[in-house]
């Protein structure tokens, strides 16, 4: 039996709710019609046939608040003269919300639209295509919704205004808030303020601060002094410092040479070299030595890892410094360290289109591990299909020293 439950109807209004139609019509109620909702019952041959069943469903079906019910009248050989319901009906839009049990929730979502017509009418205006297009997540925002509201009316207020979100001082909003929502306020924003108030190259949550013209926390660079006669005074021998990015950018030494590495201990052991700064790197961010453009000056040398992640950070480094070299990345230093071998377990495949011919093909042959090793005594092949990594920190540090005094 195929009939139409209570449990039936209610599943048809819910669908409606989830496509937020229920609610679109509380922001236009111009656009509800009566909805006529689905309804199977017994045929003529049933009433004869399931006369009990036909019986047991029907005032289940009667008892169904919020619908209407039409009735056809019919004569039946057997039963005589008799009615079953035709139609089902939703009349209004509370009869659909109280049939799925949403009535709190229409109820919730009608003060948040009349929250916001009594902010700013205009401001309602240009939210109506983000509350129409997701009325359902407007809803979930209810309790926030007053909140988001004053972010939305203050950076009307004070466009781009060059300072950090802990400066923003509004009751009952923090920088926490303004972090924690920053998805849906890029969404809101974009429809309120003026075009001129927004940067539309600044994208993604990392880039809200610049698109609305907040101060972003800096980028910082930490680097080492490699010459004694370059020290930094009141730094200490080390010569480890950090510095953000804009002083990075102005930094003004006779510098000849920039190495970048990405293991720290590398890093912090880097042999002294003349008119040399060594970076420590950050895997696959690149973009805050953009500014710098003294490094175009420089010999730029990458150590990363020998493998294909290694050289991926390579070829991403060289979006930035097309003229930087890569450093101990070649088959001599890994065939000279073939017992430090260890399986890449993800190898990276993407196309690397800033490598050497020579680089290219050896990233292949560590992806592939088909690598021949003719100064073995036997020569042997890496097992097909497993790729090779060999770490920075695991060569030889005298091999390290013949490379760097090679340059």
């Amino acid at each position: 039996m195929n009939w139409t439950r209570p449990a039936d109807l209610r599943a048809q209004t819910l669908k409606l709710w989830e496509k937020g139609e229920l609610l679109r019509a509380l922001i236009d109620p111009t656009v509800w019609r009566p909805r006529r909702l689905r309804l199977v019952v017994p045929e003529s041959s049933a009433l004869g046939e399931q006369l009990d069943a036909v019986r047991a469903w029907l005032p289940e079906l009667q008892a169904v608040p919020h619908v209407r019910l039409v009735w056809r009248a019919f004569t039946h050989r057997l039963l005589g003269a008799s009615t079953l319901p035709a139609e089902c009906w939703l009349d209004t839009l509370p009869d659909a919300f109280g049939l799925i049990g949403k009535t709190r929730e229409a109820r919730r979502f009608e003060a948040l639209l009349q929250t916001t017509r009594a902010i700013d009418a205009t401001l309602f205006e240009r939210l109506l295509p983000w509350l129409n297009k997701r009325p359902l997540t407007a809803l979930a925002l209810a309790i926030e919704w007053p909140r988001l509201l004053s972010v939305l009316t203050w950076l009307q207020a004070h466009p781009r205004p060059g300072i950090y979100l802990r400066q923003v001082d509004l009751p009952g909003v923090d920088s926490k808030f303004i972090e924690s929502q920053r998805g849906v306020l890029t969404e809101l924003l974009d429809l309120c303020l003026p075009p001129e108030a927004i940067d539309p190259s600044a994208t993604g949550i990392g880039g809200f601060c610049r698109r609305y013209g907040f101060r972003d926390k800096p980028l910082r660079i930490r680097l080492r002094v490699l010459d004694a006669a370059l020290a930094l005074p009141g730094v200490g021998d080390d010569q480890d410092i950090t510095l953000t990015q804009n002083d990075f950018a102005q930094l003004a030494l006779p510098l000849q040479r920039v190495f970048i590495t990405e293991n720290e201990v590398n890093f912090l052991a880097f042999p002294a070299l003349p008119g040399s700064v060594v970076i420590f790197g950050a895997g696959y961010g690149f973009d805050v030595l953009g500014g710098a453009a003294w490094l175009q000056r420089c010999n730029v040398f990458y150590w990363g890892d020998l493998d294909s992640h290694g050289f991926a950070i390579l070829d991403q480094l060289r979006a930035h410094l097309p003229h930087a070299k890569a450093l101990l990345m070649d088959a001599a230093t890994l065939h000279a360290h073939r017992a430090l071998w260890v399986t890449e377990p993800a190898p990276a495949l993407r196309q690397l289109t800033r490598l050497s011919a020579p680089e290219a093909a050896l990233c292949q042959s560590l992806i592939t591990g088909d690598i021949a090793l003719s100064t073995d005594p036997l020569p042997t092949r890496w097992p097909l299909g497993q790729a090779i990594r060999l770490e920075q920190e695991r060569l030889a540090f005298g091999w390290v020293q013949s490379a760097l005094a090679a340059l």
